[in-house]
């Protein structure tokens, strides 16, 4: 496969082996930004082997259960989205998970990049249904997923191993039904509904400062 997903700046396209010391570089270069969200593995070593993990990502990718992407800012690497657990003919779901480095974080990339896939996934795979993992401390992933209207979902308790323990985790989705006229452009003309998220007024109501 070898395909882009464009709007203005931003730009992804499918991870190759020639990305890794790229990769490498951005990711051991913003340990202290990029270690809160990052998934490890019980009782092991965090591991820094990003060819392993580029090679891991690329045998998904031929196997179709998953996308591996770049994102670039500019033509510059500026993060990372992966599609994962790709189901088809009645599920017909996937997972996305993304991150962005600080340089470009709070410029819209992550939205953006997110957007740009979902409608990917609804109009070039067919899937029917897109899900996205949060954990609640993580705000500016949260940002994202309310920009675009993706529904909450509920709690799942010590869902995923992050950063040296099991946390819990907020879920998103979207399906088809929704977004006729596409994720990107319903954001981009100031059509996503308001949606009240049920932990946003539990934030306001337990902070006195809020």
């Amino acid at each position: 496969m070898n395909f882009a997903l464009t709007h203005d700046a931003v730009r992804l396209r499918l991870v190759k082996m020639r990305d890794v010391k790229s990769l490498e570089r951005l990711i051991l270069g913003h340990r202290a930004w990029l270690r809160p969200w990052e998934a490890t593995i019980p009782n092991a070593p965090q591991s820094f082997d990003i060819k392993a993990m580029v090679r891991g990502l690329l045998r998904q990718a031929d196997d179709g259960w998953g996308f591996p992407f770049i994102i670039e800012v500019d033509g510059e690497i500026a993060g990372q989205l992966n599609v994962a657990n790709v189901l088809y003919g009645s599920v017909s779901n996937a997972v996305i998970g993304y991150w962005v480095s600080p340089e470009v974080a709070g410029r819209g990339v992550a939205p953006t990049a997110v957007a740009l896939v979902t409608d990917y996934l609804f109009n070039q795979v067919g899937l029917h249904r897109v899900e996205i993992a949060i954990r609640p401390e993580n705000v500016a992933s949260l940002r994202v997923v309310q920009k675009l209207g993706f529904r909450f979902e509920g709690l799942k308790e010590r869902y995923i191993h992050i950063n040296g323990d099991w946390r819990d985790h907020y879920v998103f989705a979207l399906t088809r039904e929704e977004v006729d006229g596409g994720v990107l452009n319903r954001w981009l003309r100031a059509r996503v509904p308001a949606i009240a998220y049920p932990f946003e007024a539990k934030s306001k109501h337990t902070e006195p400062n809020a």
